[in-house]
């Protein structure tokens, strides 16, 4: 079988859960190797995998497990009410079957509001079990596939890869010999909402020739929201936050943002060298940070080559549809502190020494 040939989907029964949980690591693991073998390789016959019965299984299992599987969508169905009046397997077929003829339409996600840290309100799209099933699908076949282009900078909502993970570099940045010191803490004014459709579906296809794929992922972005209020609202631009797929979604565009720094790095700082050379010319050396659509911009000079930066991620991020936060992108020293991913990181002076943590 050639490495595009279609997996075999012509199985009636379904897979139990540990089957089909080692049948789509086998295969996630393959096409993970070959997108790290070929960058450039652009993959089809895709779709197929999406309403492969192991993958359906998978994904029933996790949106199954998930703290919000008791949370209907718009058509009211939670994952008990089916278990118990449909039957999973029954549920399951249907959702298959609508996949394999053609005929599957995501429908609204239902907003619902819930609080901030902040005092404000946050925006959620609760998709039906039935979108969030597909969601899942897709993203157990997309992700190893961005996994192999995604960078190390990038460390939300990614496998193996926490909050702690991300801290741990900034400190490491901030601290000796490395000394980081200044900090473009960034915020991007409603990411979820207004990540254009276009540039995020064209970063999308620079690895995926399954047209059938990336229509998919577009009636999802597509797909609409209703209201608290009962009315429905068209998504012109965003993914909503709720939704399975939205987070890889979110950093598939927002690798745009590491490959600049990325490119930049390699470029003109990637060596000791060519480091100390840039200092010597009165340059700063500058390394990005980013957890979903948080990110800061660790930087090795002066605040001046900090701020100088606000506009050069400005304009990577237009190329997006997305645009920083006047109020809440600012430039700080290390000393003085900032938040980030909950947590407020400050180097702090050891008692009775010179020593810093």
């Amino acid at each position: 079988m050639s490495e595009d040939a279609p997996v075999n989907t012509g199985a009636v029964d379904w897979p139990d859960q540990d089957s089909a949980f080692f049948a789509v690591r086998r295969m996630q693991t393959k096409l993970h190797r070959w997108a790290g073998e070929e960058l450039s390789r652009r993959f089809g016959d895709l779709y197929n995998l999406v309403y492969d019965p192991a993958f359906l299984v998978h994904a029933w299992e996790r949106v199954a497990s998930n703290v919000g599987a008791r949370t209907p969508g718009v058509d009211k169905a939670t994952v008990a009410w089916i278990e118990t009046r449909v039957g999973v397997d029954v549920f399951l077929g249907h959702v298959r079957d609508s996949l394999k003829s053609g005929e599957f339409q995501p429908v609204e996600v239902r907003r619902v509001m819930i609080p901030k840290a902040s005092g404000k309100l946050r925006k959620l799209g609760i998709p039906t079990v039935a979108d969030r099933v597909v969601q899942t699908s897709l993203k157990l076949v997309l992700e190893p596939i961005f996994e192999a282009d995604f960078l190390p900078c990038s460390y939300g909502f990614r496998p193996n890869r926490r909050t702690h993970d991300a801290i741990a570099e900034i400190h490491h940045l901030a601290s000796e010999p490395t000394n980081y010191r200044w900090v473009l803490e960034a915020d991007i004014a409603a990411c979820f909402d207004e990540i254009g459709h276009t540039p995020l579906l064209d970063r999308l296809r620079r690895r995926i020739k399954d047209k059938r794929v990336c229509a998919l992922v577009k009636a999802f972005l597509k797909s609409g929201v209703m209201t608290t209020a009962g009315d429905r609202e068209e998504t012109i631009t965003g993914t909503p936050q709720g939704g399975p797929l939205s987070p890889l979604l979110a950093n598939i565009a927002l690798s745009a943002l590491d490959e600049h720094f990325h490119r930049q790095w390699q470029q003109e700082m990637g060596t000791k060298s060519q480091r100390a050379k840039r200092v010597r010319k009165g340059l700063g050396n500058w390394r990005l940070i980013r957890f979903a659509d948080d990110f800061v911009v660790m930087v090795f000079g002066e605040r001046h080559h900090a701020e100088a930066l606000r506009e050069e991620v400005a304009t990577v991020l237009v190329t997006l549809g997305l645009r920083l936060s006047p109020e809440k992108t600012r430039v700080v020293h290390i000393d003085e502190g900032f938040d980030f991913l909950g947590m407020t990181i400050r180097r702090m002076r050891k008692r009775g020494t010179q020593k810093y943590y």
